[in-house]
């Protein structure tokens, strides 16, 4: 695999401007910033999601180099717990919190997200975040075993970043609340 590490920037809070790293590869793919902006504008303006970034535990699937999780802590989150199987993206997301001095808010689990969510777990989350490749839909199966083991809290809300033309079926998993396309991306908002 071919990877090289390329700068971005946090958009907004305490970290705003500051400089992330991320990989430029086949595998991954960072979370454009125009479409996370979109995402957290919605989260802090929506009133039917009833949540927001301040003060929340933050679950981060698929995490790649952190970019969200990272805009969360920036934001003011509690804690986010980032989970990714790939060497290369846990390396550089290690680097990232590293060069933000971010660590009692951070974990990083370097793991399959299934063998994560089949753990048995006391922590519950405010915002899971899924981030899965667009050319799979194993994240489904994630979902049923986010909601069976109840990993999140009473106040709480999905968040799937997809390809804008694919066609996932939710029915019975997930309630879509917030469905948004920007480009090729697709940001679905949802809850149990």
């Amino acid at each position: 695999m071919e990877s090289n590490s390329k700068q971005m920037r946090v958009i907004s809070g305490i970290f705003k401007g500051k400089s992330i790293s991320f990989l430029k590869s086949k595998i991954t793919r960072p979370l454009k910033d125009s479409v996370k902006e979109n995402i957290f504008n919605i989260i802090n303006h929506s009133n039917i999601l009833g949540i927001k970034i301040n003060n929340t535990n933050i679950l981060d699937l698929y995490s790649g180099i952190g970019s969200f999780g990272i805009e969360c802590v920036s934001r003011g989150a509690k804690k986010v717990t980032f989970v990714e199987k790939d060497h290369n993206a846990i390396e550089t997301l290690k680097k990232n919190l590293k060069t933000l001095l971010i660590k009692d808010k951070a974990t990083v689990i370097s793991d399959e997200i299934e063998n994560y969510l089949n753990v048995k777990k006391t922590e519950k989350f405010n915002i899971i975040f899924l981030d899965p490749p667009f050319a799979e839909n194993s994240f489904i199966n994630d979902l049923k075993l986010i909601k069976k083991n109840k990993i999140y809290l009473k106040n709480h809300v999905i968040i799937i970043h997809r390809e804008s033309k694919t066609n996932d079926n939710f029915n019975g998993i997930l309630n879509p609340i917030i469905i948004r396309k920007y480009s090729r991306s697709k940001i679905i908002f949802g809850k149990f």
